[in-house]
């Protein structure tokens, strides 16, 4: 779990800036800039910004998880949480994550406030994308859309992407869980990589390329394994079964 997190910088009384930024570098220095700075901040490579808690009896299921994009362990507040930790992991256009980047600390009209963004998400193109994860039950209280609103004001200006979340589509999840078990780089079976490619070089269903000269047990893990990071492509928004069809990317980006 990340260790706990010191605050002793303090905004500028009277400072033009009404919204600051306070983040731990990878040295775990503190650092408090005003968020029209934030932009320039690589907040992937920082430290969370504040301490994940953890004790008997509590409601949350606390935890970490190894993201395959990044190659970077991740800690999360709750089973929701990583569920869209696995689900950013897995799309193509992410190129990093980080998990409680920093702290937003403001004062608007109806007074100060701060609040840590779940998770920082930096695309293969270079923008920015803030995620907020909630319990469905919470997502339309007051307090949690003021929240909102704040937050995504502040990512506006800075042009980045935000988004409050809660339950993922249960179909989507259903099949990313289940892929997300073979995401990890093969070693001994990664011979098999180009015959199978070669083979769905047009569709072809899923049950039927495991079933070529070699032992299905062995094959169907380094088709998993291609489906998760994208180098055989199917239609995610279908059940994934061995009558799926299945197709080699025109681009592969090779094998992680």
């Amino acid at each position: 779990m990340s260790p706990k997190r010191t605050r002793t910088l303090r905004p500028i009384t009277f400072a033009p800036a009404q919204l600051f930024v306070r983040y731990y570098d990878a040295t775990e220095t503190e650092r408090l800039i005003p968020a029209s700075h934030a932009s320039r901040v690589r907040f992937e490579d920082c430290l969370p910004a504040r301490e994940i808690p953890s004790y008997v009896g509590m409601r949350h299921t606390p935890g970490s998880y190894w993201a395959a994009s990044c190659d970077t362990v991740l800690d999360y507040e709750s089973f929701l949480e990583a569920q869209w930790m696995r689900l950013l992991d897995f799309d193509s256009k992410v190129a990093a994550l980080a998990a409680q980047p920093f702290i937003f600390e403001g004062a608007d009209a109806q007074g100060k406030w701060t609040h840590v963004p779940d998770l920082f998400v930096r695309r293969t193109d270079g923008t920015v994308l803030l995620l907020d994860v909630k319990n469905p039950e919470q997502l339309a209280k007051p307090r949690v859309v003021q929240q909102a609103q704040r937050t995504r004001q502040a990512c506006q200006d800075l042009g980045w992407d935000y988004r409050m979340v809660g339950a993922p589509d249960p179909q989507l999840w259903a099949t990313v869980e289940w892929l997300g078990g073979y995401r990890r780089p093969l070693h001994a079976t990664a011979g098999l990589v180009d015959p199978v490619l070669a083979l769905a070089a047009l569709p072809i269903a899923l049950g039927d390329l495991v079933d070529f000269p070699h032992d299905p047990e062995v094959v169907r893990p380094v088709v998993y394994h291609l489906l998760w990071h994208h180098r055989l492509l199917f239609d995610t928004t279908r059940p994934l079964r061995d009558h799926t069809r299945v197709w080699a990317a025109t681009t592969p980006e090779g094998t992680r």
